[in-house]
Order: structure tokens, then C-alpha cells, then sequence
């Protein structure tokens, strides 16, 4: 018996994913590269996951909120890595239609919990260093839980919308995605009916993430600025714990390396 996605997709029970249309040899270079930086994403993430778990000394919200940044962004690359790794070497590149409609799914949950995760290490960040007498309490351990709780919700309700619009159109028989995974922009282009009302509801969420999550880090590291430059001489500046003053610039330019991505692929691609 067919599920409710298949019927819904107007007898298309599979997708061709055309990917990186380039010569045999290439493809192979491009199938040892991708492999590579999924062996490295895989490798760096576990081995964050697992010192940080190992050494009490790192038993701290910060490092917290780093493991499950690693948990996250691991798990995203694994939803769409082995999928296009094995289509390089194969002449077929299908996916099934709830194939793709649960790679969506996870890809969609684990971009934006992760875009939300940075803005929570940001506030992280202004806590300890703005408000360092009353972070153990701003940061105690039940509030680390609730955050990075309420950061996988948003990140789930959110997805649940975007996949539930996406895969309530119509596909008349076409199935080819111009994409190597199963992305928002691919699927509303080759959607046989009007697609403005999705478009436009998932413009909204995906702003509305992008707007706050990118203003929560703006504000945090601005604050964080200004209560650096307010320290009245160079050895006070000193007594800021080297640790906190590191790990904020460093996850400054995380912020800004991942966040744009963590947000675009289910956004603005599609419009």
C-alpha cells in the first residue's frame, strides 16, 4: 500500500538525483574528495564528542554546548555524505520518495538546531564574560539542558514544517532533482503546481531563524566588545580568563563561517 507521501506526489515514488554531471574520472576525484572531508568532519567530530566527555575538566557549559555542536553538525553530514558518496560510483542515482522526503527531514532539523546552538554559545559567551558573578546561575545546569533541549524542538517543529510543505506538492511525473541531496530549492523547482504559498512560508521561518539567531550573536559580541574595552588598564584586561577571551573570538568565527550555511540550504535557495 502506498503511504500518504507517495500518493501525494502524483505516482513519482523516486527521485533521479542529477548531482555533479561531469566526465567518469572526475567524478572519481570528486567521489576521494568528498570522501576525505567526510573522514575528517567524522573523525573531528567524535574525537570532540569524546574528549569532552572523558575529561571532567571539561565539564563546563561552554564545552557542553560544543559537544553538542559537533553531535549536530556530525549528524547532518552523515544524512547527506553516504548518499551522494555512493552516487559517484553508480550510474543510478535514485532516491527513494520517502527516501528523500526523511533526508529532508534530518537535514532540515540538524541545519537549524545547529544555526540555533551557535546563537545559544554566543549568549554563553556574553554570560561569562558580562555577568561573571551571576553565570553559574544564568548557565547552571538545568538552564544548559533546557537550552540545548529547546534548541533540537525548534529545530524539529521547524523541520516538520518545511517537509510537510515541500512534500504536499505535486511532481506530475518529473523527478529529476538538479542536486546531489534531496534540497528545498530542487524539489519546488520541478513541482507542477503553484508554489507561492510555500515559498512564502518557508521564506518566513527561514528568516525569521536567520534574524534571530544572527541578532542574538551581534548583540552578545558587541556587549562582550564593550565590556572588554570598558576594563580600565592592560593587566585588568589580563584577569580575563584566557580561556573565555580565546574560545570567544574563536567561536566568533565559527558563528560567522556556519551560520550562513546552516541556514541558506533550507531558505533563500528556494526563492
Amino acid at each position: 500500500m502506498k503511504s500518504k507521501l507517495s500518493r501525494n506526489s502524483s505516482g513519482v515514488t523516486e527521485f533521479i538525483l542529477l548531482g555533479f554531471r561531469t566526465a567518469p574520472d572526475i567524478q572519481i576525484l570528486l567521489f576521494l574528495f568528498f570522501l576525505l572531508v567526510y573522514v575528517v568532519t567524522v573523525v573531528g567530530n567524535v574525537s570532540m564528542i569524546i574528549v569532552i566527555r572523558m575529561d571532567s575538566r571539561l565539564h563546563t557549559p561552554m564545552y557542553f554546548f560544543l559537544r553538542h555542536l559537533s553531535y549536530v553538525d556530525l549528524c547532518y553530514s552523515t544524512v547527506i555524505a553516504p548518499k551522494t558518496l555512493a552516487n559517484f560510483l553508480s550510474h543510478e542515482k535514485k532516491i527513494s520518495y520517502n527516501g528523500c522526503a526523511a533526508q529532508f527531514f534530518f537535514f532540515a532539523l540538524f541545519v537549524t538546531t545547529e544555526s540555533i546552538l551557535l546563537a545559544v554559545m554566543a549568549f554563553d559567551r556574553f554570560s561569562a564574560i558580562c555577568s561573571p558573578l551571576l553565570y553559574p546561575v544564568h548557565m547552571s545546569q538545568k538552564v544548559c539542558a533546557q537550552l540545548v533541549t529547546g534548541s533540537y524542538i525548534c529545530g524539529g517543529l521547524n523541520s516538520m514544517v518545511h517537509t510537510g510543505f515541500t512534500f504536499s506538492l505535486r511532481f506530475c511525473g518529473e523527478n529529476h532533482l538538479d542536486h546531489f541531496f534531496c534540497d528545498v530549492s530542487a524539489l519546488i523547482k520541478i513541482s507542477c503546481v503553484d508554489t507561492s504559498v510555500n515559498e512564502m512560508v518557508l521564506f518566513i521561518l527561514s528568516a525569521l531563524i536567520i534574524v534571530t539567531t544572527t541578532t542574538v550573536i551581534l548583540v552578545s559580541y558587541a556587549y562582550i566588545l564593550s565590556t572588554v574595552l570598558k576594563i580600565p588598564s592592560t593587566h585588568g584586561r589580563g584577569n580575563l580568563d584566557h580561556n573565555s577571551r580565546y574560545f570567544c573570538s574563536t567561536d566568533l568565527l565559527v558563528d560567522f563561517m556556519l551560520l550562513p550555511h546552516a541556514c541558506c540550504p533550507i531558505s533563500f535557495n528556494a526563492l
